[in-house]
């Protein structure tokens, strides 16, 4: 019996940069699953989009499919927009079947992959370095969806904990507060001579220089602190070992989404409008737009998303 094809699912950017790292994402698990067709596919912006990396595989004469989303954490994108495409897609195709696979999440090698990436940027600082006297700054993307958010408050915490830092603060990119050039000015009367900036993110793209240029100028304010930019995730083998780990439940049925506080099922406060609202894709007008290779013009779309719905 063929083992079903797989579907890497990427959100999609302008910065050429970050596809090239999901592509390098996606040969990892080619290796890994050799026998397997794999085909990827972008939610915005860069091609192939979702439906064009579903044709690829029809066309190898593929009936079962498995949606891998390259997604940290389950907000607008996964619980939403990606779902939505590939229910429509099903519907299109007579005896189409594609189980999607849940996000990367909270998990011990995530966590992991994130302290290793720490432990990479630490040997920045001068000789007499200490944790206990280092101010650890995880900055999440950033969305609408507070369950989301709150997961990248739960990895700065255990990061803390874990590794002992004498404080950590979790900051954003964009859509939700602190942003990142806030957080680092109010945590600045805390007196840490040392600071690690470390985007929890899995690729690089505008939002990640971004966060770069945020700590850059946090620097540049104040020389007597020693500011060290932390490398994200990408494809440390720890994090294709959690593809393979989710990869492996969606097959078993073991992948559950954490509906207990999604935003869409239950009254979540301050989202309370939200409950039940009808799930649709709301990226038609920029899939497969194509990324700054394309452009000459500049229009910036790698960006914290608005609200996203979506009806369990």
């Amino acid at each position: 019996m063929n083992k079903p094809a797989i579907l890497v699912i990427g959100h999609g950017s302008r910065d050429v940069d970050a596809l090239r790292e999901f592509e390098q994402v996606a040969e990892h698990l080619k290796h890994r699953f050799a026998d397997r067709k794999i085909e990827t596919g972008y939610l915005e912006f860069a091609k192939p989009v979702i439906a064009e990396g579903v044709e690829k595989l029809i066309k190898q004469g593929v009936t079962e499919i498995i949606g891998l989303p390259g997604m940290l954490m389950a907000a607008g994108h996964a619980k939403n927009d990606i779902p939505s495409e590939l229910n429509t897609l099903m519907a299109e195709h007579d005896g189409l079947k594609i189980t999607y696979a849940t996000e990367l999440g909270v998990q011990p090698k995530m966590l992991q992959a994130a302290a290793a990436r720490i432990e990479e940027a630490e040997s920045q600082f001068s000789r007499d370095y200490q944790r206990k006297d280092t101010l650890l700054v995880v900055v999440g993307r950033g969305a609408s969806d507070p369950d989301a958010n709150s997961n990248i408050s739960k990895i700065t915490r255990m990061l803390e904990e874990g590794m002992g830092f004498g404080w950590a603060i979790t900051c954003y990119s964009g859509v939700t507060t602190p942003l990142v050039d806030e957080a680092l000015e109010k945590a600045h009367g805390l007196g840490y001579k040392n600071v690690i900036v470390f985007p929890y993110f899995l690729f690089t793209g505008r939002l990640v220089k971004r966060i770069y240029a945020w700590a850059d100028d946090y620097q540049a304010k104040y020389p007597e602190v020693q500011v060290v930019k932390a490398s994200y995730l990408n494809d440390h083998p720890l994090v294709i070992d959690t593809f393979v780990d989710k990869l492996q439940e969606a097959e078993q049925g073991t992948g559950n989404m954490n509906c207990q506080m999604c935003q869409y099922r239950v009254q979540i406060l301050g989202n309370e409008h939200k409950v039940g609202a009808p799930q649709e894709g709301h990226h038609h007008h920029v899939r497969g737009s194509g990324t700054d290779a394309d452009h000459t013009h500049s229009h910036s779309h790698d960006h914290g998303h608005h609200h996203h719905h979506h009806n369990h």
